[in-house]
């Protein structure tokens, strides 16, 4: 799903990137996911706590379509993530210094959020 938003650049080399925007509980799935296999990038998360958003290469809005998720496209003026976030009630899960990239790989994330969905729905029949 695309949409149109400002431009996100990760603090390390300011390389512009987009943001693929996830429920809160499978983005934490996959932040623990892919802090095991070192491919985690920047985080961020959202200030009423609903959703996290992994900043991607840019260009994978373009062909994002994984269900329960949207990717954002990032035109307009160029930002420096760790100088300005991309929506005013935002703020860091992972912050660009304490992330392993500069963004985290689409395919990574995307494998990520499905093994990420299974375990939620593994633990949740088992209850």
């Amino acid at each position: 799903m695309q949409e149109s938003g400002p431009v996100v650049r990760a603090a390390a080399g300011g390389v512009p990137c987009d943001l693929v925007t996830v429920p809160v509980r499978q983005g934490l799935e996959a932040v623990d996911i892919l802090r095991l296999r070192d491919g985690l990038g920047p985080v961020l998360c959202d200030g009423a706590g609903d959703t996290l958003g992994f900043l991607v290469p840019p260009g994978t809005a373009a062909c994002w379509d994984l269900p329960g998720s949207s990717c954002t496209q990032t035109p307009g003026r160029p930002r420096t993530a760790a100088q300005e976030l991309p929506a005013p009630d935002a703020g860091w899960l992972v912050p660009p210094e304490g992330a392993f990239g500069v963004a985290t790989d689409a395919s990574l994330l995307r494998a990520a959020l499905g093994e990420a969905a299974r375990t939620i729905k593994a633990a949740d029949s088992c209850g």
